[in-house]
């Protein structure tokens, strides 16, 4: 008990100030009386031991940036005398811990403070962790002091059986930083000092193993590098030996390039700038990675066919005979075809095959809605003159280097697609179908669309320079084949360098001819069927592609065969259905369910969308081709509506415009027309477009909500079998619109027989089919009453106002 008291009875030291340095207890360490502090310090503690039994004793404390720690170290001077430099010195031992009390006064010009020891006692015998703890930390400092060839040190480790000491003993570490020490002198917990100086030196070795790892990894890739080098000098030599022995001239690598240079047929400036990076070559040495590059560059240009092409295919009579065979319709394309043949046989024949440098290429755009076959149109296209056929999808190309090629100073630079297409078809004139240019997009890499300005452009395209390759390229003799869906989508100036050629779907005669000479034929091998195991008669076609598809091209018909001859054929392997079979139009709805497409004039007439007054239909154009459109128009309850115009149906700001220049002529021009336009003051009018998922605008529909606006007003229905078009002014005069013959189209695949256009728009029915013009009604007016004069029904017995017929 005597010892416990004392070793918390209070104690009065000198304080010796500890700069960037720890001492802990068990540590013996030397210092320099040189300092003033220190000198004090030691003095004041020899003066108070003359005094007292026992050595001199003092109180290390750390000091760090000028701020004492809380825990201090009682140190007894062992000796005084002189460092291994001569200089006065001390040597001190560390007793234990002790917390730093109140400052005091004592002999000597030293700092005296007040301090109590700290109890470190551990529990004997230890417990299994703390056993396992001494055991883990020997081993790793074991392992430490081995690496570095202390064997002395390490008996003197394995010795220490005291928690308490062997935590301390980490005060040697020559790697732990001050505040590591710091927080090791503060814990005085014996055994949460352990576990922190255990994870300390844990910490330590990981990080030298990875050190070592990367060491031997950098010296493995030297060894190598070292080791790769004189291998290759003495292939050299071996090789030098070798061509004297067989009497061969001695040559390296960039001469093979020079050769191969020198025998290719390339044109004079690329020959020139082929030979300049042959010379470059010859002066860079094995290991510069612009070697590389120049390899890479010098191996592309020879495999581009510079003065390869193939010879056009001038029997025009059989070219077209081709088209006809592979593509039913689309006799614009054809033409176009046929008179740029025509043309370049009759250059070839005067001669005029190169003027001004540039040849007689092309470069056409085929817009139109999906399905009508402009993708296999390019194919045909090339079959037709005798050319190489090449498809570069554009898609979602949004980096201009895809266009133009980078620059090769990058890594992994290409040439681009332009360039590639040449190379893969391998000649100078093929045809390029420069699939879905409405869809190229822009963002912070450049815009693609602005880099195929040069491509396709005739005055410019025969000096077209790609980044990669930074010689000239000669595309004033390839064909170029643009296809897009929607026109708006493609830049102006980019549209200014092509010529139009739209297609804008089939009629219904086309697609039974299209469906019997090629998807039918297509979808019976795909589905295992001889053609006379199963037969579809016209009448079946004619009623897959109007009633069970309703599309511009070709696509969901196709579709629609394949679902067709597989129930069959699922059938004839179940045993239901015997072979041959014919496909009648009676067994459709058995094999593949009802129609989808019903036209309104078939419908009972009690179940027609303009079997209520405000009804009428229109006739739009939207990226899948030409559609039909209703518009519907109600008024409000005068007592519950307020007054004023509600438009639904995600309409866009033109087409709001037209709603209320309808409004506008109604109100002014009701008495003239004998409507009740008091109505449209005092109740709220609603006009609504169905199908309001999808987004709509354009003044095409002008027309159609006036009379579905006249219509409500007067009482009188609209006529179930007309459709019309056209923008309406203040004045009520009809002005032109667009996709007349898309809009035509659409109207004869809805059942529509009668047809109102603007006047002005007479000029666009020579496009249209004379098949679909034999079966429409086709009204060109100039003024809106002559629309309504036709539009509207006659009125009932029961209905109050009447429209007048127009003068």
């Amino acid at each position: 008990m005597a010892a416990e008291s004392a070793a918390f009875t209070p104690l009065t030291l000198p304080v010796l100030p500890l700069d960037d340095e720890v001492v802990l207890p068990g540590m013996v360490v030397p210092l320099d009386l040189s300092d003033a502090e220190v000198r004090a310090a030691v003095e004041a503690a020899q003066a108070a031991a003359r005094s007292e039994p026992g050595k001199p004793r003092v109180l290390l404390v750390p000091r760090i940036d000028g701020t004492h720690a809380a825990t201090g170290v009682l140190g007894t001077v062992e000796q005084v005398g002189r460092l291994a430099d001569g200089d006065p010195g001390a040597l001190i031992r560390g007793r234990g811990r002790v917390r730093i009390g109140a400052g005091t006064t004592g002999p000597g010009a030293a700092l005296w403070v007040e301090g109590t020891r700290v109890d470190e006692t551990v529990p004997d015998p230890l417990p299994g962790q703390v056993a396992e703890l001494v055991k883990e930390y020997k081993a790793l400092a074991t392992a430490w002091l081995r690496k570095r060839g202390a064997w002395q040190v390490v008996d003197r480790v394995q010795a220490i059986d005291d928690v308490s000491a062997l935590a301390d003993n980490s005060g040697y570490s020559p790697f732990l930083s001050t505040e590591q020490k710091v927080e090791l002198l503060e814990t005085t917990d014996p055994v949460a000092r352990l576990k922190l100086a255990t994870q300390q030196l844990r910490d330590h070795l990981a990080e030298q193993d990875v050190a070592e790892t990367i060491a031997k990894d950098v010296q493995e890739g030297v060894d190598k590098q070292q080791r790769e080098f004189l291998l290759r000098r003495q292939l050299e030599a071996v090789r030098k030996e070798l061509r004297e022995i067989n009497g061969e001239q001695e040559g390296e690598e960039s001469d093979d390039y020079r050769a191969r240079v020198e025998a290719a047929d390339l044109p004079e400036k690329v020959r020139e700038a082929a030979l300049k990076e042959v010379d470059k070559l010859e002066r860079s040495s094995d290991q510069s990675p612009e070697g590389s590059w120049i390899r890479t560059w010098l191996d592309t240009v020879l495999e581009m066919p510079w003065n390869e092409r193939t010879e056009d295919a001038y029997d025009i009579r059989g070219a077209q005979s081709v088209l006809d065979a592979e593509h039913a319709g689309l006799e614009d394309v054809k033409e176009r075809i046929t008179e740029y043949l025509a043309v370049r046989k009759r250059r070839g024949d005067r001669g005029l095959g190169v003027v001004g440098g540039r040849r007689g290429g092309a470069v056409l755009a085929l817009v139109g809605p999906p399905g009508v076959g402009k993708t296999s149109l390019g194919e045909s296209v090339a079959h037709a003159m005798g050319r190489k056929f090449v498809r570069v999808a554009l898609g979602g190309v949004r980096d201009e280097a895809e266009i133009r090629g980078h620059r090769r100073t990058y890594v992994g630079a290409l040439p681009g697609r332009i360039v590639r297409a040449i190379k893969e078809a391998g000649s100078m004139n093929p045809v390029v179908l420069l699939d879905e240019i409405d869809k190229v997009g822009s963002d912070f890499r450049g815009d693609p669309a602005a880099a195929l300005l040069e491509v396709l452009d005739p005055a410019q395209n025969h000096t077209f320079r790609d980044h990669y390759l930074e010689v000239e390229l000669d595309l004033s003799d390839v064909v170029f084949l643009a296809t897009a869906n929607v026109l708006e989508a493609i830049p102006e100036a980019l549209l200014d360098r092509m010529e139009l050629v739209r297609l804008d779907g089939y009629t219904e005669d086309e697609k039974v001819v299209i469906a019997r000479d090629h998807l039918l034929p297509r979808q019976l091998e795909r589905a295992g069927l001889d053609a006379d195991e199963v037969t579809v008669d016209e009448g079946a076609l004619r009623k897959l592609a109007g009633e069970y598809t309703r599309e511009a091209g070709v696509r969901t018909l196709e579709r629609s065969i394949a679902r067709l001859l597989r129930k069959v054929a699922a059938q004839h392997e179940l045993g239901e259905r015997e072979l041959p079979f014919t496909v009648t139009d009676a067994d459709l709805r058995g094999l593949i369910g009802r129609p989808h497409h019903v036209p309104e004039s078939a419908q009972d007439p009690a179940e027609r969308r303009t079997a209520v007054p405000g009804v009428a239909t229109g006739l739009a154009v939207t990226g899948a081709g030409g559609d039909v459109l209703y518009v519907e128009a109600s008024l409000a309850d005068p007592e519950t509506g307020a007054a004023g115009l509600t438009l639904t149906g995600q309409l866009g700001d033109v087409m709001k415009e037209s709603a209320q220049i309808a409004l506008s002529f109604l109100r002014s021009h009701g008495a003239e027309l004998e409507l009740p336009v008091g109505d449209l003051k005092d109740r709220g009018a609603h006009i609504h477009f169905p199908a309001g998922a999808v987004p709509k605008d354009g003044p095409s529909a002008g027309v159609t909500m006036t009379t579905a606006l006249a219509s409500l007003l007067s009482g009188r229905l609209v006529r179930t079998d007309v459709a019309m078009t056209g923008e309406v002014s203040l004045t009520g005069r009809v002005l032109p619109i667009g996709g007349v013959k898309q809009k035509l189209l659409a109207a004869h695949r809805a059942g529509i027989t009668t047809v109102i256009i603007p006047k002005r728009n007479e000029p666009d029915l020579d496009d249209v089919p004379a098949q679909v013009l034999d079966k429409l009604d086709v009204h060109a007016v100039t003024d809106v009453r002559q629309v309504l004069e036709l539009a509207l029904a006659p009125a009932t017995n029961g209905a109050e106002h009447e429209v007048p017929v127009a003068a």
